[in-house]
């Protein structure tokens, strides 16, 4: 039998993860009072029954009652029950981004409060569960087939997880350098297609700006340094309890030796399943969009 509590910050995700659960063949129950999951724990555990997997939905909507939920986890512990504690995060500006997207007010405040307070409120409330959670997934960046997959990954295919979820950002410096990169690296020593008329129209997802980026030896021996030390951080920054981590590589304008070595880049990080991995070229096609006007 497979218990998983989903939790987390609100607007980071659950419904939609209960949701992708629920097409992977689990049970799933949302929002249940929290008193009642000891009851629930003991019809999932039932020794004969043909439920072997199974997802509750619970978080900051209980009111009152969702303060008794750490007894009631010390509780399942002392009866070995069985369960695992999936908890979805998403950075403070994504979550004030999706609350205004979709008008919504925070549970914690209503329709008389500030969402970012409530989010503040939110957090100190939650601190117990992010401590005892089996996997942390921070959504800030993900897209929702990123995180049925990464889903999938963890309950369906049962692959270990290291709650670390890394963005590989191409990016152009004439745009400015991305407020939430944590890493950043500067490819602009290398020649720069741009002045190739031939060259010129494409970016780096093509092969013939691929081919002529990396054809030069100091392209070959950054990426092999840059993807050497990017894969001596990820256990460290693992072992410090980082979840998120935007790597960005930036040229001059985002289109052409940016996005090949971003490429480069992420199809050598994702070789290893240990983690979630991403590319993104934030600034890919804004060329074209600026010689238009």
């Amino acid at each position: 039998m497979r218990f998983v509590i989903v939790t987390g910050m609100s607007g980071a995700g659950k419904s939609t993860a209960l949701k992708m659960l629920e097409d992977m063949g689990y049970f799933c129950v949302d929002n249940l009072p929290v008193p009642l999951i000891p009851k629930l724990a003991e019809l999932f555990v039932v020794p004969g029954t043909e439920m072997n997997k199974a997802a509750l939905g619970v978080d900051i909507r209980s009111g009152h009652s969702f303060e008794e939920l750490e007894s009631v986890l010390g509780d399942l512990d002392a009866g070995a029950v069985k369960y695992e504690i999936l908890y979805l995060e998403s950075s403070d500006d994504v979550l004030i981004k999706r609350y205004k997207e979709t008008r919504r007010f925070h549970p914690l405040t209503g329709s008389s409060g500030r969402v970012d307070r409530g989010i503040v409120k939110e957090r100190e409330r939650l601190r117990f569960l992010k401590r005892k959670a089996d996997y942390l997934v921070d959504t800030s960046h993900m897209l929702t087939r990123e995180l049925k997959r990464e889903l999938n990954k963890i309950f369906v295919q049962n692959k270990e997880y290291k709650n670390l979820y890394i963005t590989v950002l191409s990016f152009g410096f004439k745009y400015g350098i991305p407020s939430d990169a944590d890493l950043v690296f500067d490819v602009r020593f290398l020649p720069n297609p741009y002045y190739l008329e031939e060259l010129r129209p494409l970016s780096g997802n093509d092969p013939e700006v691929r081919n002529y980026v990396m054809e030069n030896e100091k392209a070959v021996f950054f990426l092999k340094q840059l993807t050497d030390m990017i894969e001596f951080l990820i256990p460290n920054y693992i072992a410090e309890g980082k979840t998120q981590l935007v790597i960005g590589i930036g040229c001059t304008g985002g289109k052409h030796r940016s996005v090949t070595l971003a490429n480069k880049l992420y199809e050598a990080l994702e070789r290893t399943e240990n983690y979630g991995v991403r590319i993104e070229h934030r600034d890919i096609g804004k060329d074209a969009i600026t010689k238009a006007r």
